[in-house]
């Protein structure tokens, strides 16, 4: 648990085209652990198979492709297996917090050893995802300091150092390294303000049932996402 004053790093990890890279045959086998068997293990494995794809530009199409891996996108089936796909025990660390594809990995530091102790877990992460074919975005992994008083150490995954970020988009919500919401309540206003321009220009009839659901459907979704994250007050 966080207290104010503490020092905490925090790993930003992307996948590299997640939902693209899971192959089949690794997928089944990790399905099964949890138990499941027989016509429905089965029936999984037939809706993944005999995927093909092509590429078609300007009316002319490439040879079909038989597809080995990914889940589809799109649908209720697709992210389900995903998740039971990287459920290892290996992530299963207090300082680690996933959503689908986005991964943070964060931690107290007080010292080098709590820095290098991030590192282990990083790499074992790192060692996991060589292991079952994903790939982590080097270029889009990046590591922020919360305050400014910090022991000084270059996290490395995949060989390659992680670069450090003052601002990072989190599941939405800009998160900057002196945990202020500033910027994200900023970025919100100017949303809402543009779809009140849109509802202004394009809307001649502005009586209440027409201007109300659209101010409900267009303004208010910008206004109220994560807005118990961003602190309401401001």
């Amino acid at each position: 648990m966080w207290t104010r004053g503490d020092t905490v790093d925090i790993l930003y990890l992307d996948f590299q085209k997640a939902f693209d890279k899971v192959p089949h045959q690794m997928l089944l086998s990790k399905v099964s652990f949890p138990g499941i068997r027989g016509k429905v293990l089965s029936w999984i494995g037939n809706w993944l198979k005999d995927r093909k794809r092509r590429v078609g530009i300007n009316g002319q199409f490439s040879e079909w492709r038989e597809v080995n891996s990914g889940v589809p996108q799109g649908s209720v089936l697709g992210p389900v297996l995903f998740n039971i796909f990287i459920n290892e025990n290996k992530w299963k660390y207090s300082e680690v917090a996933k959503f689908a594809d986005d991964t943070k990995l964060l931690k107290i530091v007080k010292s080098q050893a709590d820095c290098e102790e991030l590192q282990k877990i990083l790499t074992k992460l790192g060692d996991w995802a060589t292991k079952w074919q994903m790939k982590f975005n080097v270029d889009k992994c990046k590591v922020m300091h919360i305050r400014k008083h910090h022991p000084n150490y270059t996290y490395k995954i995949m060989w390659s150092k992680l670069a450090v970020t003052t601002q990072e988009r989190d599941l939405g919500v800009t998160v900057d390294s002196s945990l202020r919401t500033s910027t994200q309540c900023a970025a919100t206003v100017k949303k809402a303000n543009r779809m009140l321009g849109i509802i202004k220009k394009g809307i001649d009839n502005k009586t209440e049932n027409i201007t109300l659901p659209l101010y409900k459907s267009m303004v208010c979704p910008h206004l109220e996402y994560c807005v118990q994250m961003w602190s309401p007050h401001l």
